[in-house]
This record gives structure tokens, sequence and C-alpha cells, in this order.
């Protein structure tokens, strides 16, 4: 197979050779870089290539070529990356390319001239590459997994693995390939089983194969200053400033960094990322940065209770260990409510997915989709699977989108999306897997049915707090109280039982915290979530100084 493409395309003859110059010194080893002066000329050769089943990678073009052409390259390979030559000092060539990638007809652009391009050129033609090939480029197997494709369990584990950014391949129970493989290693036991090198462990616990991986899935011990719980957002960013301010810590995750917002295709609205970022990726960065200044990371394991030890507070894990701490941070989030339709919870994984389940996004090509849900994550789940689904439909049981702006206008724009406003679903369909979804269409009141490759339920979600029952003050809804709404002498709840107020984020137990998703009345976006992991920790070391002043 030929190397992927990188083109490049400018009218100026000067311009076109020292920017293929430059990037042939960096990238030629495994790009082909191609020029063109002529905007027609390389649309039309970008199109040959695409015909032939060669991959483009990277379109870097003036903004001369305009909006639509870029439009066009999208269309034509709409997994490659489009970058936007401008002028220096140009307001007419700044002012399109703005207007180009606030739309999304392209993504970013470059200077020039770039000067010394290790500066500018060079990072951001590789974050652009090294994104393309995430998903363009096939990744060596670490894990293979045989089971049958349809089971919850099955789904489960694609989902995890993607989530912890695991290469697998998974193969069907009642293929020639995973019976030949069952076959080879001798496995007669339960699925799925999840192969690594030469071990085979028959449906296994998220524990174990974490520990088949040399994953580290037992505390160190001691006591430790500060035990966060849940590697969301909010937990990741207090670990970042709890290590970083000298303070022993422990993050302890069941499943895997980035919590619900670790499913999300790409977050484009958080600061620092002008080309938007994958939730994963910000979840492993966080997670290294974390790591890198002394922060320890339980995954897999899963807090089952709390409970006070003198001047200490235990924390349970599942399987019998359990955490010494000296301040808890509850950071669990939210998982996504449950949607009451008749023949819905018997095809979950089976074609029906709670939340965005983006690794099932590349086996939807040419497939109609349909998502339940009008927020934030439902328009971000709905632009990533319409890159690879034949059609997409938002069903809305209200009168408008509550998403933000830049999604709406990427929805607008997206020509396979639909949108059907005060649209319910009523009814799924399908034996061994989903076939067809029924909707009411609540103005017409009419029913109509549809065949469905897949159905996506992002309706809003509930707190992690089941395994604080009647510790902490909690909202009717279970999200926990912190700060100034707990309340002093609450009748049938925990009362805070000390003269002082309690610090911010400070729940009704002295020295437990909550932040993020899971404490009363956050907001919830992202950037919000790491707010409040900061300011927790600025809480905790005010309570430890207290403690021990």
């Amino acid at each position: 197979m030929p190397e992927p493409i990188l083109f490049v395309v400018d009218a100026d003859p000067a311009v076109l050779e020292a920017l293929a110059a430059v990037l042939q010194r960096r990238f030629g080893a495994d790009y082909r870089i191609l020029t063109d002066a002529s905007p027609a000329s390389a649309l039309a050769r970008i199109e040959q290539a695409c015909e032939r089943d060669e991959k483009v990678a990277l379109v870097v073009a003036s903004e001369t070529s305009g909006p639509d052409w870029f439009v066009r390259v999208r269309e034509l390979c709409s997994g490659a990356g489009r970058c936007m030559l401008v002028g220096l000092a140009d307001a007419r060539a700044y002012a399109v390319s703005r207007r180009a990638i606030a739309l999304g007809q392209a993504e970013t652009f470059l200077l020039k001239p770039w000067g010394h391009p290790e500066e500018r050129l060079y990072p951001v033609v590789s974050e652009m590459l090294a994104s393309w090939a995430r998903t363009a480029l096939p990744q060596p197997a670490i894990l293979r997994i045989v089971g049958e494709r349809w089971s919850s369990r099955f789904v489960e584990l694609r989902d995890l693995a993607a989530r912890n950014s695991i290469a697998c391949e998974f193969l069907a129970h009642d293929s020639a390939e995973g019976q030949r493989l069952l076959r080879e290693l001798g496995h007669t036991g339960r699925l799925p089983a999840v192969i690594f090198r030469d071990q085979v462990l028959g449906d296994p616990m998220n524990a174990e194969i974490a520990e088949m991986l040399g994953g580290h899935i037992e505390p160190e011990g001691g006591l430790y200053d500060l035990v966060i719980v849940g590697a969301g957002p909010a937990g990741l960013a207090a670990a970042v400033y709890g290590a970083s301010d000298g303070l022993r810590t422990a993050v302890i995750e069941s499943k895997a960094p980035g919590g619900q917002a670790g499913t999300t295709s790409m977050i484009r609205n958080y600061l620092g990322f002008p080309r938007g970022i994958s939730g994963a990726e910000l979840a492993s960065r966080a997670q290294e940065q974390a790591i890198s200044l002394g922060a320890e990371f339980v995954i897999t394991r899963e807090v089952t209770g709390l409970a006070p030890s003198g001047d200490e507070w235990s924390v349970a894990l599942a399987r019998g260990s359990a955490v010494r701490a000296r301040a808890v941070l509850v950071g669990t989030g939210v998982s996504y409510n449950r949607l009451e339709v008749d023949g819905l919870d018997g095809l979950v994984g089976k074609g029906v997915f709670y939340g965005p389940a983006t690794m099932e996004a590349p086996a939807l090509a040419g497939q109609d989709v349909f998502l339940v849900g009008a927020g934030n994550s439902a328009g971000q789940a709905a632009v990533h699977l319409a890159r690879y689904a034949a059609t997409v439909t938002l069903l809305v049981r209200g009168t408008s989108l509550s998403m933000s702006d830049y999604l709406v206008k990427q929805i607008g724009r997206t020509e396979n999306i639909r949108i059907r406003l005060q649209t319910a679903l009523v009814r799924v369909h399908g034996q061994r897997r989903l076939e067809a979804v029924e909707v009411r269409d609540k103005m017409k009141e009419t029913s109509e049915r549809m065949r469905a490759g897949a159905l996506f339920v992002l309706i809003g979600a509930g707190p992690h707090t089941a395994w604080l029952v009647k510790m902490v003050q909690r909202d009717p809804q279970g999200y926990i109280l912190t700060g100034p709404n707990v309340i002093r002498d609450a009748r049938g709840e925990p009362s805070w039982p000390l003269s002082r107020a309690p610090f911010p984020l400070e729940t009704s137990l002295p020295g437990v915290f909550a932040a993020g998703d899971v404490r009363h009345r956050a907001t919830r976006r992202v950037s919000a979530a790491v707010a409040d992991g900061a300011i927790a920790v600025r809480s905790i070391w005010d309570y430890l100084n207290q403690e021990s002043a």
C-alpha cells in the first residue's frame, strides 16, 4: 500500500516549493508530499486518489482556494485534515479563514511565512496527522477477544478497551477465525475469551484483564493525604493539583479515566485545544500529567463504602481491601438515565446503546442510526456517527435542541444528520439485534416505523452516589450537597457536626469533599469539573492544615 498523501496547494511557486521542502524533510519518510498550484487541478487529483483507495491524510491549501473547495475536500475524503494557509497581516484572508474554521470547513490555519518550522508548522501538522492516524490506520492488536458479537459483555469490553486506549481485535465466536483461534489455544470455557499473547481468560472481570496486562490494580498502601474516587475530569484535575502541591494522592477508578467525558468523540470548547480533542485523549494526557507529579492510579477497582476510622477515613474496595485516607474526594460523576420503551431492555448491547459508544461507529457504515437526546452529548455523538453512517436522526421530545451553539451549527451543515423535534421513541423491534424503531410525532399525532442499524440513548444522567446513601446529605435526585448547601440540622439526613462552616465543596462529612457532575447544582461542562477539582484541593489543604494545627 502506498504511503498516505500530504497535499499542498498554493498559487505562489516559491511558497509551494518551500513548504513542500520543509514537509518532506520531516514527514517524507512516511507520507507522499504532493503539490499543485491550481485548486481545481488539486481537487481532481485528490478525487482520483480517493477513487484508487489511496489515503489522503492532510490537505494544506491557501485560503484563496475558497471555503467551498475545502468542503469538497471533506466530501471526497472525510477523515483528511484540512488546513488553510494565511498570509501574515492579510486581514481579508484572516476573516475568510476564521469563518471557514468556525463553520467546520477547515480545521486550522498556518501563517506564511512560517519562520522556524519547528516552532509552529511542525507541531500543527504533527498533531493533525496524529489525529488522522488514530482513526484511519490499523493499530496492532494488544488483546484479542472472541465472543458473541451482540452480547452485552462483548460490547462492554469493546467500550472499555476504547476508553483505555487498548488496541483490540474482536472476533465473533461463530466466525471461522474465531473458531480457529479458540482451537489453537485449546479454550473450551466461558465466553468472551480475552487473549493476551498465550494467556486466555474466560469471561474475566475487568480487574483480571488489567492485571493480565500488568495494570496497577492494588494500592501501594499506607496513609494517603488524599484519596480521589473517580477519574473523571474533576478527579483528574484534583489528582494533578493535589500531587503537585505535595499531597500523597491516590485515584481509584472502576472503569477508565475520563468518566462520561471520556466517551466523547470530540470536545471543541475546552480551553487550549483550538482543533478540539477527544475525551479519551484529554483524559489520557491528564492521567499522564498526574502520574508525572506523583499521583497513584488504581484502575478497574470499584469503591464500595466509606467509614470513619479515628482521624482518618477508610475507603472500602471491592474484593475486600481498603485504603486509608486523611481526606477523600468523591468525583464519581453520573451515568445516562434509562429509557422505558417497549423492547428496549432486551436489545441493550445488541444495537441499542446508552451513551455515545464511539467504538461502534466504524461498524455502522452505510446504516441508518438514531439518537435520543438534545444535549451536548447527543450532538457530539451525532457529528461523530455522521462520518460513518448513511443517516443519523436525532429524536428530540422537546421543541428545540439544548446543546452548545457550535454543535447546532455543525449539525446544521452536516448533510446526513436529521433532526425530528417533538418526536418520541415508543418501541424498538428486533430478535437477535435491533432491526427497527417506532416513533411518534406529537404534533401530527402519527406513528412511523423505520429501519435502524443502531440506537443511542443520551437523555440526561443520574449521579453515582448509591454507595453513600445515609452517609452524606444529598438532594432529592441523589446529587451530593456541598459547602453552603450543607444543612446544619438536617432531618432524616446526616447533620453537619462541627461549629465551623463547611469548606467549599466539603460534604456533610468533615474531610469528605465532592466535585464535578456528582455535586448538587454542578455546571455540566468539562471545564467546570476541572475547576471543581482545583477548588476542592484548595479546600482539602485548608482542612488538613486546620486538622494539623
